[in-house]
């Protein structure tokens, strides 16, 4: 099964130096049908303009991946970790107890990055955080591993969190295109970070997806094609069905 998800229709948060798509229900966007996708509970699309961002705010029991797409993102935080990220790198944070950070964009031009938030396996795991300057040419036209459980022992995927789930970018040159193998009994998310492309399951379901919009395949494999003249950027987060 897939269902395709249209970013025009998705919630929005628009605060003049911050401009926000949510893939799910956030903040003052509420919607009872769209609160998570299995573990998946949050996916915000975010761009904030340059010299503003979040000041120092808490969380607890919750696995948080970011994905920076353009400009810088620094972090700072409770454990004494100052960090300046830039595109296609990755940071995570398991709050666990409880930590608190702020997120700022430090640089000139406007900072666009993915926050990803995973319901843990459980409560209570210490506080940590993390980073990863992955190169952006090691996802060129093939999925690159970005995050996996901390009990997944067949993944090379350098980031370990306390969920069951793997974490995927891709970015496919025009005219190309990639399989996706989805585990028995697991489902997917994929959003559609920039250019254009086709999505098709082995049912032969399917989407055509612009910048932003996303997608859930649940039972099968898929595969995703660029379609247009410019890359297809994407990011998948495979998880177990539930």
């Amino acid at each position: 099964m897939i269902r395709f998800i249209d970013h025009a229709a998705m919630g929005r948060g628009q605060h003049g130096w911050l401009d926000s798509h949510f893939h799910f229900s956030f903040a003052d966007y509420c919607n009872p049908d769209n609160i998570n996708f299995g573990v998946l509970r949050v996916m915000n699309d975010d761009l904030v303009q340059s010299g503003t961002g979040f000041d120092t705010h808490p969380h607890e029991n919750m696995e948080i991946i970011s994905y920076v797409v353009d400009g810088e993102l620094t972090h700072q935080d409770s454990m004494g970790n100052r960090r300046a990220l830039t595109r296609g790198q990755v940071q995570y944070m398991s709050a666990g107890t409880g930590v608190t950070h702020s997120e700022y964009n430090c640089g000139a031009g406007i900072l666009r990055f993915f926050q990803i938030w995973l319901f843990p396996d459980k409560k209570g795991y210490p506080p940590n955080y993390g980073d990863v300057r992955f190169k952006l040419e090691d996802r060129f036209n093939r999925w690159l591993g970005l995050a996996t459980s901390v009990e997944n022992t067949e993944s090379a995927a350098p980031i370990r969190v306390h969920a069951d789930i793997n974490a995927y970018a891709a970015i496919i040159n025009p005219g190309g295109s990639l399989d996706f193998a989805v585990g028995a009994g697991r489902q997917a998310y994929l959003a559609l970070i920039e250019g254009k492309a086709a999505l098709r399951g082995v049912s032969g379901a399917g989407a055509d997806l612009s910048m932003r919009d996303a997608a859930e395949v649940v039972g099968e494999d898929f595969a995703v094609r660029t379609a247009g003249e410019e890359p297809a950027h994407l990011l998948v987060i495979e998880m177990a069905r539930c």
